[in-house]
Order: C-alpha cells, then sequence, then structure tokens
C-alpha cells in the first residue's frame, strides 16, 4: 500500500509538471485501443474471407466499372474505372451538398430575421414556413417535390419554354451555356477582386473600430468588383457567348442537344433539403438574436442608430458567437442526409459506390469502408473551417 501511494504521489508531482501529458495521454491510449480493436475485426475478417476464397483488397478501384452514370460534372463512361466512378459520386454529393448549404443559409437567416420582425404577418407567415417544412419527414419532402411536381412535366417534345431559352421538361431544365473565350483572364480578375474587397473590408473595418467612422462597405466593395472584372474584359480580350439548347430528334426520340441540363433529382434533393435544414438555421438565428441584450438594442438607439444600423452593426456581429455552433450541426446533417439521394436515383455516392459498384464487386468490406471514410472526411472538414469561423468572431481575450 505504502509502495501504491508513493507512486501516485510521483505521478501526480509528474502530472503537474507536465501539464500536456496528462491531457494527451489519455487521448493518445483510447486511439491506441480504437486501432487495436479495428485491426483486429479487420485481421478477423480478412481471414475469414481467405478461408472462403473471397479475394481482399483495393485493387478493384483500377478495373472496369461496365456501368454508365446519369449525370456527372467530369467526363465518365462504362469504360472507366471504379475509382472514377467513386470520383463521380463524390463530386455529385458535393455539389447538391454545397447548393443546399447556400441557399439553406440565406433562406433560414432571411426567415430568422422574418420571424422577429414587428409586422405580424411577416412574423406569422415565417413562424408557419418553419412549422410546416420542420416538421415533415425529409425523405417525404424529396418525394413530394420529385413525384408530386417535377414528374408531372411534360415530354421532351412538348417542354415548358420561359424566356425562349428555358426548357423544362420530365428530363429536365435545359439552359444555355456559357462558353468563354480567354477565361484563364477572367478568373484572374475574378481572384484579384475578391482579394481587393476583403482588403478594403479589413481596411473599413479597423477604421471603424479606431475612429467610429462607418464607411460604405457593400457599395464600395460592388464598385471595385466590377471596375477591376471589366478592365479585365476590356484589356484581356474577355469574349462570352451562349449555347442554346436545340431540340432534336433521334428516331423517333426527342432530347435537348448544347447548353446546360439540370436532372430533375439534383432539383428535388437540393430543394428538400435546402427548405428543411433553412427552418432548424431560422431557430438558430433567431435564438442568436435574442441572445443579445435589450440594453445593447436600446444604447444603440439612443445614440441615433436606425433599426438596420443596429441589426447590422450591433446585434448580428454578437449573435454570431451564439448562432455559428448549432449551424455547424445544421451543415453536418444536411451533408449526411444527401444520402437520401440514392431513394430517387440521384447518382451521389451511396448510389454509384456504395450500390451499384457494390452489387456488381461484391467487395462491402472495402466499399462501405471507403464510404463511410469519405462522409467522416467530409464532417471533419466541414466542422474544421467552421470552428475556424467562430474561433475569428470570437470576443478577444485580454
Amino acid at each position: 500500500m505504502k509502495f501504491l501511494k508513493k507512486n501516485i504521489k510521483k505521478l501526480n508531482l509528474f502530472l503537474e509538471n507536465y501539464p500536456k501529458v496528462g491531457i494527451y495521454f489519455p487521448q493518445f491510449l483510447i486511439i491506441l485501443l480504437l486501432g487495436i480493436i479495428i485491426s483486429y475485426f479487420s485481421m478477423n475478417a480478412s481471414t475469414n474471407m481467405a478461408a472462403r476464397g473471397i479475394e481482399t483488397g483495393f485493387g478493384f478501384l483500377a478495373n472496369k466499372a461496365s456501368f454508365d452514370i446519369q449525370f456527372s460534372l467530369i467526363d465518365f463512361d462504362s469504360n472507366d474505372s471504379y475509382a472514377r466512378a467513386y470520383l463521380v459520386g463524390l463530386l455529385n454529393t458535393l455539389l447538391v451538398s454545397g447548393i443546399g448549404i447556400f441557399f439553406a443559409t440565406v433562406i433560414g437567416f432571411f426567415v430568422g430575421v422574418t420571424r422577429l420582425s414587428s409586422n405580424i404577418l411577416a412574423s406569422k407567415v415565417a413562424e408557419a414556413y418553419i412549422e410546416i417544412f420542420r416538421n415533415i419527414p425529409l425523405l417525404l419532402q424529396i418525394f413530394f417535390w420529385y413525384f408530386a411536381i417535377l414528374r408531372l412535366l411534360p415530354s421532351s417534345d412538348n417542354s415548358l419554354i420561359l424566356f425562349n431559352f428555358v426548357f423544362a421538361n420530365i428530363k429536365g431544365i435545359y439552359v444555355p451555356r456559357f462558353v468563354w473565350e480567354n477565361l484563364n483572364h477572367f478568373a484572374y480578375g475574378f481572384l484579384f477582386s475578391i482579394l481587393a474587397i476583403y482588403l478594403f473590408v479589413s481596411f473599413s473595418k479597423k477604421k471603424q473600430e479606431k475612429t467610429g467612422v462607418q464607411v460604405p462597405t457593400f457599395t464600395t466593395s460592388i464598385f471595385i468588383f466590377f471596375t477591376i472584372n471589366l478592365i479585365v474584359i476590356y484589356f484581356g480580350n474577355v469574349g462570352l457567348s451562349l449555347s442554346y439548347p436545340i431540340l432534336e430528334t433521334n428516331r423517333g426520340l426527342y432530347n435537348y442537344m448544347g447548353g446546360v441540363s439540370v436532372i430533375p433529382e439534383l432539383i428535388a434533393l437540393a430543394f428538400s433539403l435546402s427548405l428543411y435544414t433553412s427552418t432548424f438555421i431560422a431557430e438558430c438565428v433567431r435564438a442568436g438574436i435574442l441572445g443579445i441584450d435589450k440594453g445593447q438594442k436600446e444604447a444603440a438607439a439612443s445614440i441615433g442608430l436606425s433599426k438596420s444600423q443596429i441589426l447590422k452593426l450591433i446585434v448580428i456581429p454578437q449573435a454570431l458567437r451564439i448562432i455559428i455552433p448549432p449551424v455547424t450541426n445544421q451543415y453536418l446533417n444536411l451533408t449526411k442526409n444527401s444520402s437520401l439521394a440514392a431513394a430517387i436515383a440521384y447518382p451521389d455516392i451511396v448510389l454509384v459506390f456504395a450500390g451499384t459498384a457494390l452489387m456488381q464487386t461484391g467487395k462491402a468490406i472495402e466499399i462501405v469502408s471507403i464510404t463511410m471514410l469519405t462522409y467522416l472526411t467530409l464532417s471533419v472538414s466541414i466542422s474544421l473551417i467552421m470552428n475556424w469561423y467562430n474561433k475569428k468572431n470570437s470576443i478577444a481575450e485580454r
């Protein structure tokens, strides 16, 4: 017993001198234990599969996929490999997740602010929107927009025509495609204009903090953006033309060639994810704004600030510190909920890789492991970005 007490005292003294060891060593032990458990089950599964004559490994990724994909951001045909099929599914997942996050944020912020409006009609409409879309399961919303709305569009030979260049039918929505000349010059100019705006906004913010003088950043940023890009377009000989979709007939089948086609599966999925997730983001925004002390709003009004200035300069910057953490969870949920795309045959990573590729190859452990690791990587990446942004908006301690 004395020996044990003596060693405990030594251990406590060691941890006091080296506090980081006490923080990181238990985490190291947990990671090591998880690694041992995963390795054990992996080796056990590999041994059992080898005993049954089932090959394991990731060599199948180089084999020919032998199937087509309806929609892809990069070129793909049946002669490409399973690895490229995985890339197509990943890009499609990133596409719908990015679209969903953008529109869910915009709609959620607008609805959250509107719900706190003094206008009773606007407030009640926002509340009804939240209660309706939040309480209907996401899968049912996807089915509604896909089967009850988009699948009722006419056939290709009888498309709905908007503005004489947008065509909507059961196969999707066809819009003109931009054809650029000297696109690299325009890209450089665009990036330079974004950098110039960022530097200007940072300078204006520091000036306002030091002197209290408010610079019209929005209008000036618009002026900087268009001025720089117009100069680049003129002197860089940047050209832009439109490739319009044209209806063609092949063996009695009508189809549009040229332009850009947006498949109905993408529209239904992105629309459903945006509407569903925006309701939760709206509640996060409302909670963040209500979390700001009323006295600060009254103090801002007492010095002559308008309601819009109070919201922009006082409320929103402080509310972001409350809003960002729960909104991060909603971004993660949206990204993972995009896997419901398989229900309407949108070719995301689950349908293409964990579905078709798995059934063809039978590599269940390998394919499911890759898919799980992919979603884990996406979630961790979103968390890191949002945590960085949250830290940037936190109050600096002295």
